[in-house]
């Protein structure tokens, strides 16, 4: 599984010469990939990319069941007024 794109360079007689391009983090790297490795190559990047929509799709399960969740607890209750002061008992008298 590797994420990154195949560019052509050259067709030959075994089958296109590629670029792979990836980013590592902090710089774009690229790698030569001779024809024969291309086959390779493009499973791995089709892997990335399936692999990539489950998480995608998980992602927007979990969002929905956390609003869910969310809205089934109802508004949220506020605490009652409390006076600034305390109240002193009245005097029997």
């Amino acid at each position: 599984m590797e994420r990154g794109t195949l560019s052509v360079l050259r067709q030959t007689t075994k089958g296109p010469c590629c670029n792979f391009q990836k980013w590592d983090g902090t710089s774009h790297r690229s790698e030569y990939i001779p024809a024969d490795q291309v086959p390779f190559v493009e499973a791995n990047i089709a892997r990335y990319r399936d692999f990539q929509s489950v998480v995608d799709q998980y992602v927007d399960l979990v969002g929905e069941q956390s609003r869910q969740e969310r809205l089934a607890g109802g508004k949220k209750k506020r605490p009652t007024q409390t006076s600034a002061s305390p109240k002193k008992p009245k005097s029997k008298n």
